[in-house]
């Protein structure tokens, strides 16, 4: 019987029954840039640490159990690991993607990648037409599912049979619900990104990025990749998203938790014009999302009248911090036209329906009546001052 996800959170089975030298419950931070050799020809296993380190194996081995994957490649963040991922394209290769997508990936899909003469097109995966833009040179659909900052729901098992059918990689950044509440490749995608720095780390202390693939032809490429331009990730860095994992479960489950509380309180403010989440009954993704995954996650988008109360919210809020992150203990709020998007062209922006009166919540932790006690208090000022 498999185990559950937060005991594999906890441990690898493969490593049980073996106790180090000194009986360590943590698994220990291997802080070496190289190894020594018994004698020439004779190697541990483990030669310099851009190559190979144990935290970061153990980490991966974690990473890729979670997804449901054969194999994990840990690096240096979210960004490193999408433009690694980008190198196991030629030039010529045209790639699909997700209309409504973080602001980092367009920046580099546009001014790094294209030069590198990759073709793009920007397409709502959440409908039917992506078939319509597939030609000969395409190679790959690209997602997030839900997607930042719109929060819109693609079917993974859908688009998996087209691109089994056209011969495409699909490819999904699963950040924003973690392994705990999805898993890509057990709905027929080929490659999983993540952002570690966010739910996986869960802390807001360290940057990690993960490829996670059961495609040994792809994990061979990319294991050649991170060798070559060193994009792996440290071992201190790798011990601290071990640690934060451990936890995975439990956070989820409890920031989940608060951004329902959340999502039905602010649709009833009457400076709220829009609330989105997957986790309304009246989100277009709803259905999908309820077949595809075990949850909804904790972010969180909406809408406010005018830009000048969107920008008075982010000034006044005092436990919930203006920040550009997401994911970890702490609730923070995002203004995706100066900060996540600030990079995408107003047109596109809008165009998506990221406007200046757009706000973005990822609920920590916290107890959730603090969270809507702040909110009301920040709203009623807002409102007595108008």
């Amino acid at each position: 019987m498999d185990r559950g996800l937060n005991t594999r959170c906890l441990h690898l089975e493969e490593t049980e029954g073996t106790v180090n030298n000194y009986g360590a419950i943590s698994f220990p931070i291997y802080q070496t840039a190289t190894y020594a050799h018994p004698e020439v020809g004779q190697s541990t296993g483990y030669d310099y640490s851009r190559l190979q380190n144990p935290t970061k194996e153990h980490l991966e081995k974690i990473v890729a159990g979670l997804e449901g994957g054969t194999d994990a490649l840990a690096l240096s963040s979210g960004m490193a690991a999408i433009t690694l991922l980008m190198e196991i394209f030629k030039p010529g290769d045209h790639l699909i993607v997700e209309a409504d997508l973080y602001g980092g990936s367009i920046r580099l899909f546009d001014n790094v990648s294209s030069k590198n003469g990759i073709e793009f097109s920007y397409v709502d995966c959440s409908n039917d037409n992506v078939e319509n833009y597939i030609k000969e040179s395409t190679k790959a659909i690209y997602i997030e599912t839900p997607t930042n900052p719109m929060m819109n729901v693609s079917d993974i098992q859908k688009l998996a049979e087209i691109s089994k059918k056209n011969n495409l990689l699909l490819i999904v950044d699963n950040t924003f619900l973690s392994p705990y509440f999805q898993n890509p490749l057990k709905l027929g995608a080929d490659v999983v990104i993540h952002s570690g720095t966010k739910f996986l780390g869960g802390h807001n202390d360290t940057l990690a990025g993960f490829i996670v693939t059961d495609r040994e032809d792809i994990s061979e490429k990319l294991r050649f990749l991170i060798k070559t331009t060193g994009a792996g990730l440290a071992p201190f860095d790798s011990w601290l998203i071990l640690r934060g994992i451990k936890t995975l479960g439990i956070r989820m489950e409890r920031a989940q938790k608060n951004a329902i509380l959340l999502a039905d309180w602010l649709k009833e403010q009457s400076i709220v014009t829009k609330v989105i989440y997957p986790g309304l009954p009246e989100h277009p993704g709803y259905e999908i999302i309820k077949k595809q995954a075990r949850g909804f996650g904790s972010m969180i988008t909406f809408n406010v009248d005018t830009k000048e109360h969107a920008l008075a919210i982010l000034k006044k809020v005092r436990m919930i911090k203006f920040a550009e992150s997401l994911g970890g203990v702490e609730t923070l709020i995002t203004y995706p036209t100066t900060q996540t998007h600030a990079d995408v062209p107003e047109e596109i922006r809008e165009k998506n329906g990221i406007t200046a009166c757009t706000l973005r919540l990822s609920t920590g932790i916290e107890d959730g009546e603090d969270l809507i006690a702040e909110l009301e208090t920040v709203f009623k000022n807002i409102n007595e001052t108008d």
